[in-house]
């Protein structure tokens, strides 16, 4: 299987790169690159897609917590 990589952008959207299936609800998939980018803040007009609406509207910086 390729190796998949899923980054949070502060105050931006997942960038999602690799080979992978996206889908929605119902199982019905979704045209995809080797990357894109997937929105976090709910404005995008092209869901679940990012179209950079978020732009000075969206203060995320989400962190993971250190693992011992």
């Amino acid at each position: 299987m390729a190796d998949v990589k899923i980054q949070i952008r502060d105050k931006g959207p997942l960038i999602v790169r690799g080979d992978v299936e996206l889908t929605d609800a119902e199982g019905n998939r979704f045209e995809t690159k080797q990357q894109f980018a997937l929105c976090r803040c709910g404005l995008s007009r092209n869901k679940p897609f990012c179209d950079a609406s978020h732009r000075d509207h969206f203060e995320d910086c989400a962190r993971a917590e250190k693992v011992l």
